[in-house]
């Protein structure tokens, strides 16, 4: 099992599992209710060219984060 990195530093083309997610804020309510849960596993699409924001691919659709976003965000990269 690999430790667990910050989804903004997750390799572009790379699919994790998502492993712990802040139970806190107003914008992470959102997210999580748009399907970034634990176990979720998703795929680093692209980044912007300043690397801000990021394009995941997860549950058959495509969501756009802030990098201050996916910071708190811990995934586990899959082999």
């Amino acid at each position: 099992m690999a430790a667990p990195i910050k989804l903004s530093v997750l390799p572009v083309g790379s699919s994790a599992v998502i492993r712990e997610f802040p139970k806190t804020g107003n914008a992470f309510i959102r997210l999580r209710e748009m399907g970034l849960l634990a176990g979720t596993v998703l795929t680093l699409v692209r980044t912007a060219p300043l690397g801000d924001p990021i394009e995941i691919k997860l549950r058959g659709y495509h969501l756009t984060l802030r990098k201050s976003e996916a910071d708190h965000v811990l995934v586990e990269p899959t082999a």
